[in-house]
């Protein structure tokens, strides 16, 4: 049997993430959270003193829940895998404080212990905030500036965030003495839980800061120009670093994610960079061929396109260029794919009507009755 810890030591014999937590690619949060409950609580060392092999799953599973559970990081591992992951600076855990550092309030909820090697609240990442755009197909092909107006936390300036009335000082919580936990010995597990008085904060707020009421920050009204490049689709994010909720415990703030979403357009339905849209002509202009004008996006606002004689309804022709601008390479567009539709005239004068009879005379087109002169088939059918 191979080692298993030394194949973990190679980027390249790293297992699959969704393979780790045995979970499908397509698996939501909370069954994340789940397997990793199951694993975490099966390898933690506490459980396993002295097994190397528990301690490289343990590490193994952390890592997996790291990457699976943050947006950016599984997109990036679901494109490029692991070295998409080292590319971006993600190298995994180097050891179990620097699991449970990042993990501790999680063990904290699945188990009812958390790192019993730290004391008082540790610093937290603000949360990350989402705003949905609505942009026009012209909007997108352009790029455009869009001032956006959201609403979000800021630390209180009055108190700088420590909830504490100016002037005044906290007071250590006698509960956990100041530790923000309470420790109590449960077999082999030394548990530590969120201190019930203070909350895990350590101290006491005996007067609260009055324009935040003590919670260390206010809700504001945030005004952005975001500049949104050509070429972005629905679902296209862009990411605002530091324009989320702030940190707790002097951690740093979360970021802003603005989520793009084209509105359907009259004329033309977009697949990708490529755009298509249908070209009315009257049959006569399809059977002799024709020159005719097509709206296109873009400063030009038409383009010259060319009818072959003897189109059919249906078929489609290529404009090279003339669709969306890649996100991938600004330096090309897309295609434009014109389907044709031959519109055929509900009326006709007698002069018309004569034409077309003696156009399908020419052709040979007629209908035989029995008994009957043979008529003409367009004489029959404009009657």
């Amino acid at each position: 049997m191979r080692n298993k810890s030394a194949s973990r030591e190679m980027t390249m014999h790293k297992r699959d993430y969704y393979e780790v937590l045995g979970i499908s690619r397509n698996a939501g949060d909370e069954e994340i959270k789940k397997a990793y409950r199951t694993l975490a609580l099966k390898y933690h060392p506490d459980r396993n003193p002295g097994d190397k092999e528990a301690e490289e799953n343990f590490k193994e599973a952390a890592e997996a829940y790291e990457v699976l559970t943050d947006r950016e990081k599984r997109q990036i591992y679901d494109r490029y895998g692991h070295e998409g992951l080292k590319g971006r600076g993600f190298t995994g855990f180097s050891g179990f404080e620097d699991i449970f550092s990042s993990f501790g309030d999680i063990f904290e909820d699945f188990f009812g212990f958390g790192n019993r090697r730290s004391s008082g609240p540790r610093p937290r990442q603000g949360k990350s905030l989402r705003y949905d755009l609505k942009f026009t197909l012209e909007d997108a092909f352009h790029g455009r500036e869009k001032e956006i107006i959201f609403h979000k936390l800021e630390i209180c300036r009055p108190c700088d965030g420590s909830g504490i009335s100016p002037g005044t000082q906290p007071q250590t919580c006698t509960t956990c003495q100041g530790r923000g936990q309470v420790v109590r010995s449960q077999g082999f597990f030394q548990i530590s839980t969120t201190c019930p008085t203070c909350h895990g904060e350590g101290r006491i707020i005996s007067d609260p800061c009055k324009e935040c009421s003590g919670g260390g920050k206010v809700r504001v009204e945030r005004k952005i120009n975001v500049k949104i490049p050509p070429g972005v689709d629905t679902n296209s994010q862009l990411r605002l670093t530091g324009e989320g909720q702030p940190g707790e415990h002097g951690g740093p703030p979360g970021d802003l994610f603005v989520i793009i979403h084209i509105e359907d357009h009259d004329f033309f339905t977009r697949e990708g960079d490529d755009l298509i849209c249908e070209i009315p002509i009257s049959f006569v202009q399809a059977a002799l061929g024709d020159t005719v004008m097509i709206p296109v996006l873009g400063d030009e606002g038409s383009h010259e396109l060319e009818i072959p004689p003897g189109i059919q309804p249906g078929d489609i022709m290529r404009v090279s260029g003339k669709g969306m601008p890649s996100l991938k390479d600004h330096r090309r567009n897309g295609d434009l794919y014109t389907k044709i539709i031959v519109k055929v005239p509900k009326k006709l004068n007698q002069h018309q009507k004569e034409l077309l009879v003696a156009f399908a005379e020419s052709e040979d087109l007629k209908l035989s009755g029995k008994g009957k002169k043979k008529k003409n088939l367009w004489e029959k059918v404009m009657k």
